[in-house]
């Protein structure tokens, strides 16, 4: 039963949007199909991360091959816990996207259900995958699966901006094979558990060069600055749910690929100096950047470049404290993150603009939508008791305990980020929430999508709402999986098995 629990995120999803695609001339049953299987691995990744708390890592070897020559999939308490907050997420954006019409398009046959069951797919897998080169496949899958989402519909410059996102992404990839290749070449394998093992052995300086190569890799996934360059210019020209997913999801996904790999094949008793260098030049480059914004969708990707840098603070640490910090911040943005993104996209639509100008001149959104931008906002700029002041202060205290000039100097960018959040979601609010000029209501037959929209929408801040209110019980799930990232035998001996057979 556990071997199924393990394969179904990945495999259901897969299969469905085969079904989606023979299904195509009937968009109700796209949509049935779809929201039903989001559904379904939704509760299984619940029964998943359950599983995975009480009993240790879950491990399935694909066709009964055992690692690390054969294919893993494992669940433990970090991958779990990701990829329940991120399928509870693709599902409210999927329900937004049917409201809003993004899912259908002008024609029934639209490839926006296919290609976005494929993406949930590459997210699962990327979370599951116990080994370098399926990783590979989940970003391949990823990448061809979200250059559709964002070009569905599009002209030239969506198209132009896409082709940004899909250069720079292929780059990141070909750079990806190259390290799965040296390391290959430097161990004999690709099995995450076994390089555990074998990595740690190499000279200093083969070790080095590959910590750093794949740090280069996933940071491009994850926009950390400098890498962030593509990110401003891809994510703001797709339709609001598109954006919404990918920002919440795929920087994630880049950043889950830092903590594993960075934890797991690269293990540190101290603070490592780049990624605190990393750390401070994104908190404060993002939130600069979106200082500068009068657009609100290229703000808001400003503000998620920054705040990768709070999960990058904790990882640096390389501390139980510091890594319960990343756990907990990586849970609330992915909430928070899509909850903006969803409003933004909402109050686009009511005024017509993104440009910051031209919402405040345009009437203010109706009362709910004010309100679910606060809890969003406010969550985000770590303002208590929301679940964004929890996660900040974890890291806080975390870097307190460090001690350090750099680390001291990491706070400091830390807090004065977090107040220049709290002035790009004033400025926002501001614009758009402040009285403005008359628009009439939306017309009687789009009702029922502004519903789905605005059901969708209060779903993404509810799942904020949750993690702030069961901030004590996740913080100590957050705790026992940063314990389980440091302490790397539990999860090298349940896929590889004792010591014995592991070769020592």
């Amino acid at each position: 039963m556990t071997d199924w629990l393990l394969i179904a995120p990945v495999l259901l999803p897969v299969l469905a949007a085969g079904l989606s695609l023979a299904v195509w001339r009937s968009a109700a049953a796209q949509r049935l199909l779809g929201g039903g299987t989001l559904a379904g691995v939704l509760a299984v990744s619940a029964v998943l991360l359950v599983l995975a708390d009480r009993r240790g890592p879950l491990v399935l070897s694909v066709g009964g091959w055992p690692a690390p020559a054969g294919i893993s999939l494992v669940a433990d308490r970090l991958s779990a816990l990701l990829l329940l907050v991120a399928l509870a997420v693709a599902l409210a954006v999927l329900v937004f996207a049917i409201g809003q019409g993004t899912a259908e398009g002008d024609l029934p046959r639209t490839p926006f259900h296919p290609a976005y069951l494929l993406l949930v797919a590459g997210v699962a897998l990327a979370f599951l995958t116990g080994d370098l080169f399926n990783l590979f496949v989940a970003f391949e899958l990823m990448l061809a699966s979200s250059y559709v989402l964002i070009n569905l519909g599009a002209g030239a410059g969506r198209i132009r901006a896409g082709m940004t996102y899909t250069i720079t992404s292929l780059l990141s990839s070909l750079l990806f094979l190259t390290a799965i290749g040296l390391i290959y070449a430097a161990t004999g394998t690709v099995n995450l558990a076994d390089l555990g093992d074998r990595v740690p052995g190499l000279p200093e300086g083969i070790r080095s060069v590959l910590s750093l190569l794949l740090l280069i890799v996933f940071g491009i996934k994850a926009a950390v600055v400098p890498l962030h360059f593509w990110l401003p210019d891809s994510y703001p020209t797709a339709p609001a749910p598109i954006t919404a997913v990918l920002a919440a999801l795929l920087t994630k996904v880049g950043l889950y690929a830092m903590v594993r790999t960075q934890t797991l094949l690269f293990p540190r008793s101290e603070t490592w100096t780049p990624l605190l260098v990393a750390a401070a030049l994104t908190l404060l480059v993002g939130i600069v950047g979106a200082v500068a914004q009068h657009d609100v969708n290229r703000l808001l990707s400003f503000v998620l470049v920054s705040h990768i840098g709070f999960m990058l603070f904790g990882l640096s640490l390389y501390t139980v404290d510091g890594l319960t910090g990343t756990v907990l911040y990586a849970v609330h943005h992915i909430a928070a993150q899509a909850a903006l993104f969803l409003i933004a996209g909402l109050v686009v639509s009511w005024s017509g603009s993104a440009a910051l100008s031209r919402l405040a001149r345009a009437a203010p959104p109706p009362g709910l939508l004010a309100g679910l931008f606060a809890l969003a906002a406010l969550s985000l700029a770590g303002i208590p008791p929301l679940s964004g002041f929890v996660a900040k202060l974890t890291l806080l205290q975390a870097g307190v305990a460090q001690g350090g000039a750099a680390v001291l100097a990491l706070l400091a960018a830390a807090l004065v980020t977090s107040l220049l959040t709290l002035y790009v979601m004033a400025r926002v609010w501001r614009a758009a929430f402040a009285a403005g000029g008359e628009r009439p209501p939306p017309a009687r037959g789009r009702m029922d999508g502004v519903r789905m929209m605005l059901g969708a929408t209060v779903g993404a801040v509810l799942i904020g709402v949750v993690v702030a209110a069961g901030a004590g019980p996740l913080a100590r799930l957050g705790e026992r999986a940063a314990v389980d990232l440091l302490e790397r035998s539990t999860y090298q001996e349940a896929v590889l098995g004792g010591p014995d057979r592991r070769g020592g």
